[in-house]
Formats: structure tokens, sequence, C-alpha cells
């Protein structure tokens, strides 16, 4: 060995496991810059406006897409449960953390969707791995549209499945990659319904005709679908007419349902397999007692008022209108995910802490979660939002667009 390789040896024997904490070197640039975008303070309830930081700002950046989480009968579910149940069930669903209550919000969730089971999960993200991990193995195959959520990325490792990607909503290279899977083992596509950074909807018809070819199942997650898409809210295989295509569809709650937790749709013949074989299911407290009653009870508003979505959906052509009317670059989605190009990273990011302080909270969006050079501000809105608190805040983000970002 050389003295070379020597030294080379010693210093990765004595690395420390925390060093590459201190070589964190863009984000001390952001920070420097005064552009660091995360992790503000907010004061009061998620609504069209709210207060943050000590100051009034139009909520532009919060998937309460149907305005849930200030609705007088869901908070007041919520009070209702705390002083049945206590604050929690400390235990899992497998053991002593079934309630009632679950049972009722899964019975309720799989009969308004047209499913026969319901599986509720303690979060949106744990939900696609307490799925994904034990439906696939290690001689099974997932085809992963390139623009999943991270949470599907991340339940895909833990399967131990073999993952092909193709490309974003492109039915031909998923057509590609399904002919190269051999004839006898499993698959499943993964797809959102709707894409969260986008705003467009999964080719879903395509998607079930090609399975239903090549012997595949399919999964849709329809995190930022329901509550917005199909009769009533019902989803993206509801707004296709192609429930009883989607094999597993997964939900969260902390979005629609302004709540928190997540459910899997199903067969009972899956549902009550995993129930038994998923460990993030198994091994993972359930949801509060809390958080399952208001989930339920804006189930129960979104049942009285099926036309909330529909409010949602104009609220969102009306807001993409009068951005196009003053000149700002959108990308248009059949969706209240409304994002606005800004290209270059540090441009994003100053634009986004500009029209914080100028009273509109929006989200930026830079890689990893898009590619270089198409980096985004992603708006979203909610049912709740009106014309006036639009048109205010369409003329702040025009504005701060048209004086543009210093050069950084």
């Amino acid at each position: 060995m050389s003295q070379r390789d020597i030294h080379y040896s010693l210093i990765i024997k004595h690395m420390d496991l925390f060093e590459k904490c201190d070589h964190f070197e863009t984000l001390k640039y952001v920070r420097k810059l005064g552009i660091y975008p995360y992790f503000h303070e907010l004061e009061s309830r998620q609504a069209p406006v709210v207060k943050m930081e000590n100051h009034r700002v139009i909520m532009l950046g919060s998937n309460n897409y149907l305005g849930f989480t200030e609705n007088e009968a869901v908070i007041q579910a919520g009070h209702a449960a705390l002083d049945k149940y206590g604050t929690g069930v400390s235990g899992s669903r497998f053991l002593n953390g079934t309630l009632d209550l679950h049972l009722q919000l899964e019975k309720e969730i799989a009969e308004f969707t047209g499913y026969e089971e319901c599986m509720t999960v303690s979060t949106g993200f744990q939900t696609n791995l307490a799925i994904i991990s034990a439906i696939c193995g290690k001689d099974d195959y997932i085809l992963n549209d390139r623009e999943n959520h991270a949470s599907i990325y991340d339940a895909c490792r833990l399967s131990y499945a073999k993952v092909l990607r193709y490309r974003h909503s492109d039915m031909l290279d998923l057509e590609r990659q399904l002919k190269s899977i051999p004839e006898n083992a499993g698959k499943l596509i993964v797809t959102d319904g709707v894409f969260s950074m986008r705003g467009d909807i999964c080719k879903l018809p395509e998607i079930c005709a090609l399975a239903e070819k090549y012997g595949a199942r399919v999964m849709v997650d329809d995190a930022h679908g329901f509550g917005v898409l199909g009769p009533g809210g019902r989803g993206t295989a509801a707004h296709f007419g192609l429930t009883d295509k989607v094999d597993i569809t997964m939900l969260t709650f902390s979005k629609s349902l302004a709540s928190i937790g997540g459910c899997m749709l199903t067969s009972h013949r899956v549902a009550d397999w995993l129930r038994h074989v998923s460990r993030p299911f198994i091994f993972s407290a359930s949801i509060t007692p809390c958080s399952a009653a208001t989930a339920l009870e804006a189930l129960h508003q979104l049942i009285l008022d099926p036309k909330r979505p529909e409010r949602l959906m104009n609220i969102a052509k009306y807001f993409q209108k009068q951005l196009l009317a003053n000149g700002v670059k959108i990308i248009e989605a059949p969706t209240p995910i409304v994002p606005i190009f800004t290209y270059k990273t540090l441009d994003t990011l100053y634009f986004g802490k500009k029209m914080f302080e100028e009273g509109v909270y929006v989200n930026p969006v830079i890689a990893p979660a898009c590619v270089e050079g198409e980096c985004l501000l992603r708006t979203t809105l909610m049912a709740t939002h009106t014309e006036p608190i639009i048109d205010e805040a369409v003329e702040i983000i025009a504005r701060v667009l048209r004086e543009g970002a210093p050069a950084m």
C-alpha cells in the first residue's frame, strides 16, 4: 500500500459522521442572502387570509382545498372526540389502538368512494409506505411515474421490488417498460392522481388499459385529487369513471379533510392481508381520536355540500384568468394547483420572500423537487377564497414579478 493510500484510509477512518452537516454550503449562502424561504411561523387558523410572523398574509400555499380547517362543525367534532376518548390511543390498530371511531371513518370513506374496504394509517406519507412495502416484494416490479410523490419513491425502496420509472405521463414509455417485464412477474403501476407540483391529472384511462393488457395492478395516490375531482369530490378514479379498474387508491386527510392521517381503499381481500403483514401499519400508533373525528366530520360536510369542489375549481379558474391577464406565466392545469414560472433557483427564492413581505404566501419549488431551470412558485386555492382576495393577491404577484429579482 502506498503512502497516499495509507493517508487516504486514515482520512476515511477518522471522518466524523456529522461532518457533512458543516458543509451545507447552499443553505449557508441562501441564508446569507436573506432569501431562506422555509419554516415561516403561522399564528392563526389555515384560512384564505392568515397571520404569519405578526402580519396579514393571503394564503396561497395551503392544501386546505375545501377550507374545512375553519369549519365550526369540524372543529366541534374534534372537541367532542377529545372529551370522549382523550388525547391519544397509546397503541397500534393491530393491538389496543382501534376505536369505534376508526371503524366508522373507514366504513363511511369506503361507502363514499365506492370501494369495498378502507384501512386508515397514521399519516399520508406512511400510507404509501404501508401499502407498497407490503404488497410488493423482491420478485415484483413497480412502474413509477417520474413525477410521483417522494413517499412513493421511499415506499418502493422499502419494498425491495424492482422499480422502473417511466417518463411523466408518457404512455408509450410506460408500455415499453411493461413489455420488458417477465410475463409471470407481479406488476404494479403507481401514479399520482393529481401531480402536486404541476397540477396536471394522470392519464388514468390509458394506464388502466395498459394494466389490463399486460396483467398489472393499478394504484393511485389521490392525495391532491380527493375532494377536488370527480362527482362530489370522490377523486381521480371517479372523475374518469374507473373506480372498478383502480385496484388501490390512497388518500390523505391533511388536505381536503382538514385533519391528519391517510387511508388505503381497496378490496376486502387486499385490505385483510395488508392489515396483518404491513409493518408501517402494524408497528405505528393509530390516528388520534381528534384527527379521526375531524376527518369524519369534514367528510360529512363534503357530503352535505357536494358543490364545494365545483366552487373550488371556479375560483382556481378565476385565479388563472387574472394571472394571465396580468402577464404572469403559469402552467394552466385543470386543478386548484397553479404553478407560476420563475425558472432560476435564486430568483424563485427571492420572489417568494418578496411576495411574503408584500402580503402573499406562496411555495417556492426548486431542485430537487423540479429540474434546475424549471423552478416554480406553487400556488394552491381554497374553496373559501373570494374574488376580491384573489384580485389583491394577483396585483401583488404581478407587480413583484414585473419588478424582477436583483443580481445575486
